[in-house]
């Protein structure tokens, strides 16, 4: 199968798996109205589950079953769904997969609470690898899931402070240092170091997956900041300039408060100081049409580029020695899906 047409046979494939057995922990109980029902809300609207489907993929490219990996990826699909309840509360989102967010539908409190409820149930599905893989590797399943979730809202912070103080020295270096822990951590890194932790049932060697995990996450979200600005609005699923009207720093953005004009970079500076709801429909096409005219998205795309040749030439080391099979041509081609994708 060519590579167009592997990766989404395998994320629908485990996508429809995990899917299945998300109604294990999604299933109608009290209270409905303003738990259980919301809490089934996100995980429900269309995802690509890329996640659940590079945990499993992983697990058996190291010769694990499917069903020794399923668990694990449940709970990150679920604990992803938590940390976007979450992330929309704070981003002040309005729109998530096509859809309003949350808390636009139910409030803040509502929202948060479904979040909280989320994470309950993704360590639930956690503690139920015991059943599967036994009490040691889910132990280390745990561990690994502390790990990231630590990461994860330690980036969190940092991009928020950035916003909250109004940031405007921040370099490329440092926000790839952010995407490592706010996305690399449970986009890519996770679901790889737990699926070879399954599948070699060791934890000797996990180290070498960072590397691989961070230029493929960082790649996956520089083009996904992209997309914010350029993609289909059905396909993406998330409101077209909202980077921009949350203030966050992408290295579109990045880029442009180095190279703008000093009038420009001032006027740039006043409204990234301003409230949300005070970027409206036109300081929005004023900073879209400053993104375009410096070619700001020319270069995240040459910096996308750039780390996606990095995660090849780290897929070909950390891999090297795993036997060919379907799930490790769908890891490695992942690396040119997640430039291609829209």
């Amino acid at each position: 199968m060519s590579s167009a047409g592997l990766v989404p046979a395998v994320l629908r494939e485990y996508g429809d798996r995990a899917r299945v057995a998300l109604c294990d922990y999604l299933g109608p109980r009290e209270p409905k109205r303003h738990l259980y029902t919301l809490v089934a809300d996100y995980p429900w609207r269309s995802g690509r589950m890329l996640r659940p489907a590079l945990c499993i993929a992983t697990a058996r490219a190291f010769g694990a079953k499917l069903e020794e990996a399923l668990a694990s990826a449940v709970a990150l699909e679920l604990l992803h769904n938590a940390f976007l309840v979450h992330d929309d509360v704070e981003d002040e989102s309005e729109e998530r997969r096509g859809r309003p967010t949350l808390h636009a539908l139910h409030g803040a409190a509502v929202a948060i609470n479904v979040g909280d409820a989320l994470l309950l149930l993704g360590l639930r599905a956690l503690l139920d690898n015991q059943r599967v893989i036994g009490a040691r590797l889910t132990l280390r399943v745990l561990e690994e899931a502390e790990r990231m979730a630590r990461e994860t809202v330690e980036g969190q912070a940092i991009e928020l402070g950035w916003r909250r103080d109004n940031a405007v020295h921040v370099s490329e270096s440092e926000y790839l240092e952010v995407i490592l822990k706010k996305t690399c951590w449970y986009s890519t890194i996770f679901p790889i170091r737990v699926g070879a932790l399954i599948g070699t049932r060791s934890d000797a060697e996990l180290d070498r997956f960072i590397r691989f995990g961070f230029f493929l996450g960082a790649a996956f979200q520089i083009q996904d900041d992209r997309l914010n600005l350029i993609g289909d609005h059905e396909r993406y699923g998330k409101e077209l300039g909202g980077d921009l009207q949350e203030g966050k720093r992408t290295v579109m953005l990045i880029r442009a408060l180095s190279v703008a004009s000093d009038d420009e970079r001032v006027r740039l500076v006043d409204m990234l100081a301003a409230p949300r709801s005070a970027r409206g429909a036109a300081e929005l096409r004023w900073m879209r049409d400053l993104v375009s005219r410096y070619g700001c998205l020319e270069h995240a795309r040459d910096v996308a580029h750039a780390l996606a040749g990095a995660a090849a030439h780290e897929f070909a080391t950390v891999f090297a020695d795993v036997p060919d099979s379907r799930d490790k041509r769908f890891i490695e081609q992942l690396v040119r899906w997640v430039l291609e994708r829209n």
